[in-house]
């Protein structure tokens, strides 16, 4: 199933992706939770009934009626892996990290697969990392990698966008990572069952057209498995939780000269299995000044 959180007359609310149609939930299966993160609290009672839904066939609208949000609104954690590709490592000229190099992304970056996202009005050193996400479906602590999949509800495309000089004066990396509109996520959770094996996919980055990034996710140094054992050695991960599992070399940043974005860039995002997510990039807004 492609699990999705969707906007349409005036409502918010999940369904499922099927070609150029949603299934809406909150009129297939009315008992099931709207909001993400409480589906998937309610488990496998809850994946069973979407899929009936989607079986019976009804209960759908055209994708152009509805507007794709973020699968996840306001994930309870964005955990991110630095330095998690060798290529990535080798352009940034730094030594193969022993253990996941982990960072968080404020859940309030978490943005749909396709709005604009903001040039902030505090840096213009904004580059791009095309990333394997994954959705966490089970609350869960001491995990071993080899029950790690049991733990998944999906995956899913990311851009980790980064403001480079925010990330790299300071050690942690939180701030240059956490701009508002900087963790755009989509267009769908796909569940473990109707993508099959996470670290075989293709993965693809352009900006205006241009390919700048290309590798497969076989290449993580620490694959999703090995992250969720690690995580779960800490602290308990959450349904709805987001892991960021790394970017392959090709980031604006390390090229010579670099390519960083600027106001009226595309950036495109494809994973084998689980689509695109395609942004432009727009000087941050007035608007988004506001207290209270």
């Amino acid at each position: 199933m492609r699990l999705v959180t969707f906007t349409q007359a005036g409502a918010t609310r999940v369904g499922l992706l099927d070609g150029e149609e949603i299934v809406d939930l909150r009129a297939a299966a009315p008992g099931l939770p709207t909001e993400m993160c409480a589906f998937l609290e309610a488990g496998d009672a809850a994946l069973d009934a979407a899929r009936n839904a989607l079986a019976a066939g009804g209960s759908r609208l055209p994708l152009g009626d509805a507007h794709l949000e973020s699968p996840v609104l306001r994930p309870g954690k964005i955990l991110a892996v630095g330095l998690n590709y060798r290529d990535h490592v080798e352009e940034a000229g730094q030594e193969v990290p022993k253990l996941p190099m982990i960072f968080n992304k404020q859940g309030t970056s978490a943005h749909p697969p396709y709005d604009p996202f903001h040039l902030p009005r505090a840096s213009h050193v904004l580059d791009y990392e095309g990333e394997l996400a994954f959705v966490v479906g089970k609350r869960c602590r001491h995990v071993p990698a080899d029950r790690a999949s049991e733990v998944i509800a999906g995956y899913t495309v990311c851009n980790d966008v980064s403001v480079r000089d925010w990330q790299l004066r300071v050690p942690t990396w939180t701030m240059g990572k956490s701009f508002d509109t900087h963790c755009p996520l989509g267009p769908a959770i796909v569940t473990p069952d109707e993508l099959g094996d996470p670290h075989a996919l293709d993965l693809r980055t352009w900006v205006n057209g241009e390919p700048r990034q290309s590798s497969n996710t076989k290449n993580l140094i620490f694959d999703c498995f090995a992250l969720v054992e690690h995580l779960t050695t800490a602290f308990t991960l959450e349904p709805g939780d987001v892991v960021v599992t790394g970017t392959p070399g090709g980031v604006g940043i390390a090229m010579k000269p670099p390519k960083l974005l600027v106001a009226g860039d595309v950036v495109r995002i494809a994973i084998d299995g689980l689509g695109e997510i395609e942004n432009s990039v727009i000087e941050e807004p007035e608007a988004t000044v506001r207290i209270g």
